[in-house]
């Protein structure tokens, strides 16, 4: 037993150091690049040696390539939380489309330094993580084709939806949208720009019938 909560303990201080090299990571590579950022900055920045830092991740750009993992991973989580409650709740599945949305501004609200890096990376090609990178898009991309699948096969959507191409096209809407929010209109609230949206998911999806 002591052993197992030795063991436990030292995993919660690994996760707690890896949290905070994220952290100081995306905030770096947001402000001044990937290249410029090095790794001794990232170790300043988190608060830690630079072993810390290699022995946590083998270099620079597995640290990025993990924290795109980590990244996304997060918003995954929260999109199928969202509708996974929708459900539980008896919505629809255009409703259930709706909470996603929400749900992912509120992460760009918390994470727009990792949204605005994910964004970015995903229009380049001559990085060694975009296969890592385009598996991950595709784990977030999937829960709302799950939604789309699942409303088509009801008779709530219409059987002429590209459900792969307007799933991404609803997660691309989110993304751009909110970080025009954040960056051009951010007097404007969450609510606000949720309404927006949802207005444009009522007409363009549930009204294509």
């Amino acid at each position: 037993m002591e052993s197992s909560s030795a063991t436990s303990g030292g995993s919660t201080r690994r996760e707690a150091t890896r949290q905070k090299l994220y952290e100081a990571a995306v905030t770096l590579i947001a402000e001044q690049g990937f290249s410029a950022t090095t790794v001794d900055e990232i170790a300043e920045r988190a608060g830690v040696a630079k072993g810390t830092v290699y022995y946590n991740f083998a270099s620079k750009s597995v640290l990025f390539e993990e924290l795109l993992r980590h990244g996304v991973g997060l918003l995954t989580a929260s999109l199928r939380e969202a509708a996974e409650r929708t459900s539980r709740e008896g919505g629809t599945n255009v409703d259930a489309l709706d909470a996603m949305i929400r749900a992912g501004l509120v992460f760009i609200d918390r994470y727009p330094a990792f949204t605005q890096l994910y964004v970015a990376e995903l229009w380049r090609t001559n990085r060694t993580w975009q296969s890592t990178l385009m598996v991950v898009r595709q784990q977030a991309v999937a829960v709302v084709e799950d939604a789309l699948r699942e409303g088509v096969a009801g008779g709530e959507l219409s059987e002429e939806i590209d459900v792969s191409l307007t799933a991404s096209a609803l997660v691309g809407m989110v993304l751009v949208a909110a970080l025009d929010w954040k960056s051009f209109q951010p007097e404007r609230s969450l609510d606000d720009v949720h309404a927006a949206l949802s207005r444009l998911l009522q007409g363009r999806v549930s009204g294509c019938r």
